[in-house]
């Protein structure tokens, strides 16, 4: 069998003395592994990093076995990160949370896209938005889309600011006020790009997604937020960063 599909490469692991068993998040072929022989060469150098879209080309004798990769660089976006701690941490953790959370060889192309989006976007300044909005994005294309457009209590469609952390709906500032400790604070600028957002509200966007990634989407597979995604956090919370800057 084979195939051929655009893919980002999420992880690397060692494999032998020269290759790699390489995980791609593909467009029409959802997350799927690949033997690479000779990753580990010169040839190779930057081909398999973190991040990198590639065009791959993958064969197998049956559909279940892991197959080999062979793959050609399309766009290093780690290369376009690298000087810069704070976006390459983003990367890092997007991919570290595809590796977790997406089921493998189950095609979800509209995560793809995003996924091809945020990385192509990190350059700029709105970065840490793009990477929340991200986050809903594949909580919505996993199966758990927040209800962010109207109150779970009232139906009102504004002053939305907080969210159940069980439902994952949007709850109005007026129907929060009673219960305002047991739930999640909702920043405007996830359903208003134009909205402004400092660290406070990035960080408070973060806890919303880390939430229900943890707990609906990474639990019932038995794993926890990835590490990466815990460092970008803290990193964040020792910044000041305000939109609009680099």
């Amino acid at each position: 069998m084979e195939w051929t599909d655009r893919g980002i490469v999420i992880a690397r692991r060692k494999h032998g003395e020269s290759s790699a068993i390489v995980a791609l998040l593909t467009r029409e072929h959802g997350r799927h592994l690949g033997l690479v022989r000779g990753a580990g060469g010169k040839r190779s150098t930057g081909l398999y990093e973190t991040g990198t879209l590639v065009a791959a080309r993958w064969r197998g004798r049956l559909a279940e076995h892991l197959g080999s990769l062979a793959c050609e660089m399309v766009a290093p976006f780690a290369a376009s990160v690298l000087d810069d701690a704070g976006r390459l941490a983003a990367l890092i953790a997007a991919t570290a949370v595809i590796d977790q959370a997406v089921p493998e060889r189950e095609p979800h192309p509209a995560l793809f896209d995003a996924t091809l989006d945020l990385l192509a976007n990190l350059p700029q300044a709105d970065w840490p938005q793009r990477y929340v909005r991200w986050e809903c994005a594949c909580l919505a294309e996993l199966g758990f889309g927040l209800a962010l457009d109207r109150c779970a209590v009232t139906g009102a469609s504004e002053a939305l600011t907080h969210v159940s952390p069980r439902t994952g709906r949007a709850v109005s500032a007026a129907a929060a006020q009673p219960y305002a400790d047991r739930l999640l604070t909702l920043p405007a600028f996830i359903g208003d790009p134009a909205q402004p957002a400092g660290t406070r509200e990035i960080l408070a966007g973060l806890a919303l997604t880390g939430h229900f990634l943890e707990h609906h989407v990474l639990a019932p597979l038995g794993h926890r937020l990835p590490a990466a995604r815990i460092r970008l956090v803290d990193r964040l919370r020792r910044s000041s960063y305000v939109a609009g800057t680099t």
